[in-house]
């Protein structure tokens, strides 16, 4: 599974997210066995466990999405609703003023 963010520099969708279902190659490889429950004998033998494979987001990728959709032409960037409330109450980031 794939997450993708819109990159109007790319024109392109591009992805920030992914995450695959490793079945148990990974814990075979590994050796990481769980025991399930019973089996059909009445013991509870070992079993592997499948395993998830993930980035939790790719930073860079998704600053260049969030810059390139939200960025004004004097520089300043609107931070998108959905992230406000981890801004500390910003709701527009403004660049440093350029030093002469």
């Amino acid at each position: 599974f794939d997450i993708e963010a819109w990159m109007p520099g790319r024109k392109a969708w591009g992805e920030i997210s992914s995450a695959s279902n490793c079945t148990d190659y990974q814990a075979r490889r590994l050796g990481i066995r769980a025991r399930a429950g019973a089996a059909k004998d009445g013991s509870s033998a070992p079993v592997f466990v499948h395993t998830l494979n993930a980035t939790a987001v790719a930073v860079p990728r998704i600053v260049v999405a969030l810059l390139e959709s939200f960025q004004r032409p004097d520089g300043s960037v609107v931070i998108p609703p959905a992230l406000r409330p981890w801004m500390m109450g910003m709701d527009v980031l403004v660049p440093n003023a350029k030093v002469a």
